[in-house]
C-alpha cells in the first residue's frame, strides 16, 4: 500500500454552486474559500460545473501548474471533455476547475478513469475530496466502486425528502421515525434524486451535516448518523455555516449606519403612508423578514398571524409604538404598483420643493442682512417673519401638499403580482386584516422582489436595508441552518428564530441567554402552533417596549457576537472532519490512543451593558486548537468597552498563538480558561 503524506493533504472540494451562484452552498462556499486556501494553499482545488455565461465573470482563467493534473486535463480535452481551469475571482483566489457537464454525461466511464489515474500518479500526498449535496455527491459511490484511494467526505446542506415533506402539511418531526422513506419519495417524484442522495451518504468516509437538526432529520430520511469515530478520534458530524465577518464589520461605526440606512427607510415609509395618514417615525420600528417564497418552510403564516396578535397587544396596552412589518421574498411580478411609485414621486417632489424654498429664504436673509451699512436701528437688517415666504412660495407649497393627500388606505404590497388572490403571502394578509389602517400599531409591506440600490422605491441594497431596520424575524419551520439571522448577527441587528433552524439551535448552544445577545428563539419543536405564536409575538412586544438606549445597548451585545460565527472559528470542525476522513483512510499514519470528544459550553449571560461574550468550559485539549487555528491564521478575540466597568479588562487582551493556559486558585477566575476556546469544540 502506497504511503501517503496525511499532515499535507490534498483537499479537492465538489459543489454544484462553485463559482455557480444558485442559492445559500455559493455563500458557504465562497465564504469559507479564504480560511481554507489560508490553511491548504495551492493544495486545495474547487470543482463544479462549467457554465459558459457566468464563468467569464467568476474565473480568471490560468495554466495548470501541476504537473499531475496538467497530464490529465489535457487527455480529457483530447477525449473532447470541455473544461476551464483557473482562479475564483474572491478573496483568497483558490484554484478552481470547472467541467463542462454535458460534454462528460457520454464520457463518464473515462472520465472516471481519469480521477483514479491522477490519485494513483499523485502518490506523495493524501487526497481529500468533499462533496456537497446530491447534485455533487454523484460520485461518491463511484469512487467507493472503482476503489480510487482517497478519503471521502458527504456534506448534506438540507435533505431532499424533508425538504419536500415541509412544504406540505405535515407534522414533519413529530412523525419522521414513522415515514416509509422510499415511499414518500416515490410518491414526491424525487425517488432517484433520494437514491444518489442516500448512496452518497453511506458510501462517504465521513458523512456530516450543516447543524444537530438537520443530522437528526437524516439520521432518520439518509439512515445514516453524521459523524462518527475511530480508535482514535471522534466528531458529532455537524459542520455549522460560518460567515466572513470582517466583510461586514463597522467597528464602532455600525451605529452610524444604522441611522443613515433608517432614514433611507424613513423616506419611503413617508411616501408610503404619508397623505393617507401619518404615525411619528420616531416611535416607529421596523421588522422584516426576508428569503425564498417558501411560506410554511420560512414561517411566514406565523410571523403574519403574530403580527396580527402583536397589533391587538399594542392597541389594548395604548402603547405609542408603531410596527412597520417588511415581507422581502421574491415572487411573480408584472410591475411596480403605480401607487406606491406615485407615492415616492409625490413625496420627493415635495422634499424637493421644501429644499428649495428653505435655499431662497437663507438667501434672502443673508442678502438683507448684508446690506446693513450701520445706519439706523439693527432690527431692520433682520428680516421679520412673514417676510420669509413670498405668495409664489406659498401657493407652491400648497400645490405640494395638496398632491400628496390620497384617499383609501396604503396598499400592503408595492407590485401588480402576477396572481393577486391566489398568493398565500396576501391572502394571509387579508385573513388577520391587517390592511395598514389608521389605527393599526402594525403596518404591513409586501415587497415581492430582492432589494437593490436601482430599486425606485427603497433603493437600499439588502445588507443596508437590514442594517437600517430594528428586527429580523424568521420563525421557519424547515431551516437547515438560517444565514438570514445569522447576518442579521454580524451587523448588529437583534433577531427572532425557532430552535427547528441550525442557527436558532447552534445559538441555544453556545448561549446561557440568547436573548440577552439579541437573538431570540421561539419554540416550534414542543410547543403547539398556538403557543409558538404566541411566544413570537411576546418576543415582538418585549421588543416593542424597549427604550432606545436599551436597544442600543442590544445592538452592542448583537454585534459582539460576528466573531464567533466567522469561519475562523466555525472552519474548526471542518478540519476536524477532516483529519476524521484521514484517521479512517489512513489510520496506520496516526499515533495515539485516547478517543477525543467533545465537551458542551456556554456563553455566560452578559455581566454589563452591552457586554463582552466569554466562554466558560473546561476538560479539552487545546493541542489540536491550537494546531488548527495558528493554521487559519486566528487570534482570540476581545475588546474592551467604556461601559464595562464591572468587567476584568484582563480577559480581553489578545492573546497569539500557540496559547498558554494560565489558572489561579478559583477556576472561575482563570485569566483564560480552557474554556475560553472550547467554543471550537462545541457540539
Amino acid at each position: 500500500m502506497v504511503h501517503r503524506d496525511v499532515r499535507n493533504p490534498m483537499l479537492f472540494e465538489i459543489a454544484w454552486e462553485v463559482a455557480n451562484k444558485v442559492g445559500g452552498i455559493y455563500t458557504v462556499i465562497r465564504s469559507k474559500a479564504p480560511v481554507t486556501v489560508h490553511e491548504f494553499g495551492e493544495r486545495y482545488t474547487l470543482i463544479g460545473p462549467l457554465f459558459y455565461k457566468t464563468a467569464a465573470a467568476e474565473v480568471e482563467p490560468e495554466e495548470v501548474t501541476n504537473p499531475f493534473m496538467k497530464d490529465i486535463l489535457e487527455e480529457m480535452s483530447r477525449q473532447g471533455i470541455r473544461w476551464l481551469y483557473g482562479r475564483w475571482l474572491i478573496e483568497g483566489a483558490p484554484q478552481v476547475l470547472l467541467l463542462d457537464t454535458g460534454s462528460i454525461s457520454s464520457r463518464l466511464d473515462d472520465w472516471k478513469a481519469d480521477i483514479w489515474k491522477f490519485v494513483a500518479r499523485e502518490k506523495s500526498k493524501a487526497v481529500i475530496a468533499h462533496f456537497h449535496e446530491w447534485l455533487a455527491g454523484v460520485g461518491i459511490p463511484l469512487l467507493r466502486k472503482r476503489h480510487v484511494d482517497l478519503t471521502t467526505i458527504f456534506t448534506t446542506h438540507a435533505t431532499l425528502l424533508g425538504r419536500y415533506l415541509c412544504a406540505g402539511s405535515v407534522d414533519f418531526y413529530n412523525n419522521i421515525q414513522n415515514f416509509v422513506v422510499d415511499e414518500e419519495a416515490g410518491k414526491r417524484g424525487i425517488y432517484h434524486r433520494y437514491c444518489i442522495e442516500r448512496a452518497a451518504a453511506h458510501c462517504s468516509d465521513v458523512f456530516t451535516t450543516v447543524s444537530q437538526i438537520t443530522a437528526y432529520e437524516a439520521e432518520h430520511l439518509l439512515q445514516r448518523k453524521p459523524g462518527g469515530f475511530t480508535l482514535l478520534y471522534d466528531i458529532h458530524g455537524v459542520l455549522p455555516n460560518g460567515l466572513n465577518a470582517v466583510k461586514f464589520s463597522a467597528m464602532h461605526e455600525f451605529q452610524n449606519l444604522h441611522a443613515r440606512n433608517k432614514e433611507k427607510i424613513h423616506n419611503f415609509v413617508r411616501g408610503h403612508f404619508y397623505g393617507h395618514f401619518d404615525f411619528d417615525l420616531d416611535n416607529t420600528l421596523y421588522f422584516f423578514t426576508a428569503g425564498r417564497y417558501e411560506f410554511r418552510n420560512k414561517g411566514v403564516d406565523m410571523f403574519i398571524e403574530s403580527l396580527a396578535r402583536l397589533n391587538s397587544r399594542l392597541k389594548a396596552c395604548n402603547s405609542p409604538m408603531t410596527v412597520v412589518a417588511f415581507i422581502i421574498m421574491p415572487a411573480a411580478t408584472q410591475s411596480f404598483a403605480v401607487e406606491a411609485l406615485k407615492g415616492q414621486a409625490v413625496t420627493k417632489q415635495l422634499k424637493e420643493t421644501v429644499k428649495d424654498i428653505t435655499e431662497k429664504i437663507g438667501q434672502r436673509i443673508f442678502e438683507k442682512a448684508a446690506r446693513y451699512t450701520g445706519g439706523g436701528d439693527i432690527v431692520s437688517a433682520v428680516m421679520e417673519q412673514n417676510e420669509l415666504l413670498t405668495n409664489e412660495d406659498r401657493v407652491l407649497l400648497k400645490r405640494r401638499v395638496i398632491a400628496l393627500k390620497r384617499g383609501g388606505w396604503p396598499p400592503i404590497v408595492t407590485h401588480n403580482m402576477v396572481d393577486d388572490s391566489s398568493d398565500p403571502i396576501l391572502n394571509a394578509i387579508r385573513n388577520v386584516r391587517l390592511l395598514n389602517g389608521p389605527d393599526d400599531r402594525v403596518k404591513v409591506i409586501f415587497h415581492p422582489e430582492f432589494m437593490s440600490s436601482n430599486n425606485p422605491l427603497i433603493g437600499l441594497d439588502y445588507e443596508d436595508f437590514v442594517r437600517g431596520c430594528h428586527l429580523g424575524v424568521f420563525p421557519s419551520y424547515y431551516e437547515p441552518w438560517g444565514y438570514t439571522p445569522a447576518e442579521c448577527t454580524v451587523m448588529g441587528v437583534p433577531s427572532i428564530t425557532t430552535n427547528l433552524s441550525g442557527f436558532g439551535g447552534f445559538m441555544e448552544e453556545i448561549l446561557e441567554t440568547s436573548s440577552d445577545y439579541g437573538i431570540y428563539v421561539v419554540d416550534r419543536r414542543m410547543k403547539s402552533a398556538d403557543e409558538s405564536i404566541n411566544q413570537l409575538a411576546d418576543h415582538m412586544l418585549q421588543f416593542c417596549q424597549k427604550s432606545r438606549r436599551q436597544r442600543i445597548n442590544q445592538r452592542n451585545r448583537t454585534e459582539r457576537l460576528s466573531d464567533l460565527l466567522d469561519w475562523k472559528i466555525m472552519g474548526m470542525e471542518y478540519v476536524r472532519a477532516r483529519k476524521l476522513a484521514l484517521h479512517r483512510a489512513y489510520p496506520d499514519s496516526f499515533v495515539g490512543s485516547e478517543i477525543e470528544s467533545h465537551r458542551k459550553v456556554k456563553i455566560p449571560k452578559p455581566l454589563s451593558a452591552p457586554g463582552s461574550p466569554r466562554i466558560k468550559g473546561s476538560g479539552i485539549s487545546d493541542e489540536e486548537i491550537t494546531e488548527g487555528m495558528h493554521n487559519l491564521g486566528f487570534r482570540i478575540p476581545g475588546q474592551t468597552d467604556d461601559e464595562d466597568d464591572e468587567v476584568n479588562k484582563e480577559n480581553f487582551f489578545l492573546y497569539p498563538f500557540p496559547l498558554e493556559i494560565r489558572r489561579s486558585s478559583d477556576p472561575k477566575r482563570d485569566l483564560l480558561s480552557e474554556g475560553d476556546v472550547s467554543i471550537l469544540k462545541t457540539t
